[in-house]
């Protein structure tokens, strides 16, 4: 299987040869913003959803973009035909780039944009995805959206990284963070979503608007499954019929414990099966996709 192609400096290049200046504040500033979206079976899912929010993080982010909309899709459709994959992972990013040694003036620096395409990826490994981990509502906080907008999706993640590290040491596959206020935000790089008395509530502020979470509003409205964006605390998850999470890496992935106490009976719940059902026959459908050939030869 191929390692992926990564599209750097106008080039397309192998993952090895993908080389970036140590001065970019990308590295030394973390300041950068990044999107993430899937092909499946030849299908790019909500490509256009995703390059539009990449370029909303660009914009809050105050970076200047050097392609277009439609150039970045053909370079996203490029990148995973030249690496030869069905199902890829594919990730587009820019930084500020290299801001002369003499200041440290932001506005001074020339963007650096890179994507690429990787075998797809399962945030927890296939089987926990599709059938269910255990997570940890850490006592790490959730950088709040009036310091960092968390609807800018960005590399700004030491209280992700820390809230992981605390879920490993409970035995816990990975956490979920709550914000100043006390309630609940995500997790690290996925929506979450509780079920009670069959109905489906997510948290609805100081968290990525995620277009995976999105797509899981889409299932529940065509399934008749009662929906809301809410604020919710994190002592309602032990009154919780169901818990689970989305993201791109994955799709819908149930939560099946707590602090290593089931939630439930233990299992993937009925409504949560029921959504990553349909998400997925969706997604083998070509559901929200964009082949790439369609792409290349448009």
């Amino acid at each position: 299987m191929s390692d992926g192609i990564v599209f750097i400096d106008g080039d397309y290049v192998k993952p090895e040869e993908a080389k970036m200046s140590i001065f970019d504040t990308g590295f030394v500033w973390g300041d950068v913003v990044y999107d993430v979206t899937s092909a499946w079976n030849g299908w790019v899912f909500m490509l256009d959803e995703h390059l539009e929010r990449f370029q909303q993080s660009i914009n809050g982010f105050r970076l200047k973009n050097p392609y277009s909309h439609d150039e970045m899709r053909r370079i996203c459709a490029e990148c995973v035909q030249r690496a030869d994959l069905d199902n890829a992972y594919i990730k587009v990013q820019m930084t500020r780039g290299v801001i002369p040694s003499q200041t440290r003036d932001p506005r001074l620096g020339e963007c650096q944009f890179v994507a690429y395409a990787t075998p797809y990826v399962w945030i927890w490994g296939e089987k926990k995805c599709r059938n269910g981990v255990n997570l940890y509502v850490s006592s790490v906080e959730r950088v709040s959206s009036k310091a960092i907008d968390q609807r800018f999706k960005n590399y700004d993640r030491a209280d992700l990284v820390q809230s992981r590290f605390e879920a490993y040491d409970r035995g816990c596959d990975d956490s979920l963070l709550c914000g100043p206020d006390g309630y609940l935000t995500e997790g690290p790089g996925y929506n979450m979503f509780m079920v009670r008395d069959g109905k489906v509530s997510t948290p609805d502020s100081n968290i990525l608007e995620g277009v995976t979470r999105r797509s899981v509003r889409e299932i529940c409205e065509l399934e008749n499954i009662p929906y809301e964006e809410r604020k919710v605390h994190p002592d309602e998850l032990q009154d919780a019929d169901e818990i689970f999470c989305s993201t791109t890496a994955g799709g819908v992935m149930p939560v099946t414990g707590l602090d290593s106490k089931p939630i439930g009976n233990g299992h993937k719940g009925l409504i949560t099966s029921r959504i990553q059902e349909q998400y997925w026959s969706k997604r083998e459908a070509g559901w929200h996709g964009t082949r790439i050939e369609d792409i290349l030869n448009g």
